[in-house]
This record gives structure tokens, sequence and C-alpha cells, in this order.
């Protein structure tokens, strides 16, 4: 049996953590460093938060690695002296520079969760939500200097059924492309297992999200607003204004329009209130008022009736 190869991975966010685990598991990779983002403030304290895979990294007594930047000659320094025959990445959201790309002789592989062309970039599992896709998926790619350009190593497809919210959907396909990861690698490092180049037709693009992309738009119609409210959990979350505060949505439904109404209304439906949109209702099954706990659309109708 030969060596195991020596690896560099790449990881910040929980959807690294199913192919990390499964590496250090692994008798065909060491995992001899990790490379993560370093901590962020979090919460209302502001403390200074490592990121999940630093967590597991420390829990496995893996040495780790918080560059601030990967350009600088310092940290391709510490990257060169470790050596590495492989890279690994999953969800470590910074872009790899050709110096460190050139660094293993195995190459870089990557662990993107979309049907690659379709969706690269910061934002796949969202997208595929929020556009209504019918499938996606998770690739395997070989890593060049380009934003998820790289060629196929390998890809699984999974259908959706119309209900995922991004958190359940992240999950499941962590865990796909974790087992697809290690399905690939012994062909991959004997050199059996080849990369074919991304097909130009299909391509799209994602970009990071920001705040504002949760506000709920009543010009757009109920189906589309359902989606995101799906799409944008947690971060950043979807929200409209109701007499001038804010209310959060966390789950939502679609409704023919049951009587006029203005885009944009807030209207009672059942027990229950629905947001007026350009075409149907969004009923509000789960919401948050500014300040308050989470709560049935049925309790926020109550309190606003008193």
């Amino acid at each position: 049996m030969a060596a195991p190869v020596s690896t560099l991975f790449f990881g910040s966010g929980l959807v690294a953590l199913p192919a990390l685990e499964l590496l250090l598991a692994s008798d065909l990779v060491t995992v001899d460093a990790v490379v993560t983002a370093p901590p962020r403030p979090a919460g209302r304290t502001g403390r200074l938060t490592p990121t999940p895979v630093a967590d597991l990294a420390a829990e496995r007594d893996v040495p780790l690695q918080t560059p601030s930047s990967l350009r600088t000659d310092e940290s391709l320094a510490r990257l060169r002296a470790i050596d590495p025959a492989l890279i690994v990445l999953a969800d470590y959201g910074r872009i790899i520079p050709g110096a460190v790309l050139q660094l293993p002789r195995h190459g870089a592989l990557n662990i993107h969760p979309s049907l690659l062309p379709r969706h690269r970039g910061a934002a796949p599992v969202q997208a595929a939500i929020a556009e209504g896709d019918t499938r996606t998926g998770v690739t395997l790619m070989q890593m060049d200097e380009g934003l998820d350009t790289g060629p196929i190593v390998a890809q699984v497809e999974v259908p959706l059924g119309g209900s995922e919210t991004a958190p359940e959907l992240e999950a499941r396909l962590a865990r796909l492309g974790a087992d697809l990861l290690i399905e690939a690698l012994p062909r991959w490092l004997e050199g059996s297992l080849s990369a074919s180049p991304q097909p130009t037709a299909g391509a799209t693009l994602t970009r990071p999200l920001r705040r504002d992309d949760g506000r709920l738009d009543a010009a757009r119609p109920a189906a589309e607003l359902e989606r995101l409210v799906r799409a944008y959990q947690p971060w950043p979350g979807t929200w409209l204004e109701v007499a001038g505060e804010r209310l959060k949505v966390w789950a939502a439904g679609v409704e023919p329009a049951a009587g006029e109404a203005a885009p944009g209304e807030v209207v009672p439906l059942g027990e229950t209130v629905a947001l007026a949109t350009s075409n149907g209702w969004l009923r509000l099954d789960e919401v948050q008022p500014a300040g308050k706990r989470r709560m049935p659309g049925a309790d926020y109708r109550r309190g606003r009736r008193g």
C-alpha cells in the first residue's frame, strides 16, 4: 500500500466539516495542516470566534493556519514549508492564488455545492433555491485561477422538492460532497481519473449576498418571495415593513389572492396574515417582529389585534 499523501485542507464554514472529518479518518492522506479564515467578531459582544473548521482542527490536534491573506510572502512560505502533495478545499470563502495552487503535485480539488457550470461563485445553494431549480448537486473540480472554472473531476446530482431551506440543503450537499471526494480520491491519486473541461453553455455566476437582498418586494410574485424566504436563511434573512416596523419572515407559503388588496398590503388570511403581491398572496407562517421572539403568523395576528 502506498504511503499516505500529504494534504493541505482549506475550509472555514460548516459545509467543510464532513469533508475534513472523512479526510482525517482516511488512510489515503495525512492532513498536515488546515487553513481557515481568521476569527471574526460574533454576537452582541463582538467576541472573536473561530470558524467551525478551526474548532475541529483544534479538537483533532491538526496544525492550523489563519492567514488574513494568502498573497503575502510569509503566508506562501508557511504553506510551501508543508510541501503538500494535495490540496483539498471546501467552503473556504476566499480566492486561492495561483502560487498556492502550483504547490501540490496532485493538484488542488474543490468541493463545490452546485452542478457546475451553473451557479459558480459565492452563493450556489441559495441561488438554486431562489431560482426554483428542480435539481442541483455537488461538483468535485480541479481548481484553476478562475472563479469555479476548473475542470470537472466528478459530479453527483440530487432532485429538489421545492421545500428545502438553505441550511437543510447545505447540510445534505456537504455530506454528498464529502462522500464524492473520498470515492474519487483513490483513482485521482493513482492517475486513473481525469478531469474534463466545464461546458461553456449554462454557466452562471452568483455573488455574495447582501443584507438588503432579504427585503421582500411585493412587486414580485408570491412564489418568488416564498423561495427567497427558504433560500436566505439564516443570512441575510427575509423581511418586510409593517406600520414602519421590520417584520422578519422565517416561513411562508403561497396562496391565491382572496380579495382586493394592493401589492405591499398585509391582509388577514384565515387565522394568520398574508402579504399581497403582484401575483398571489404570501402567507406568513412564522414571523419575528423587531425585538421579539419568533412566532406563528396566527400569534402575530392576535398580537396586532390587541
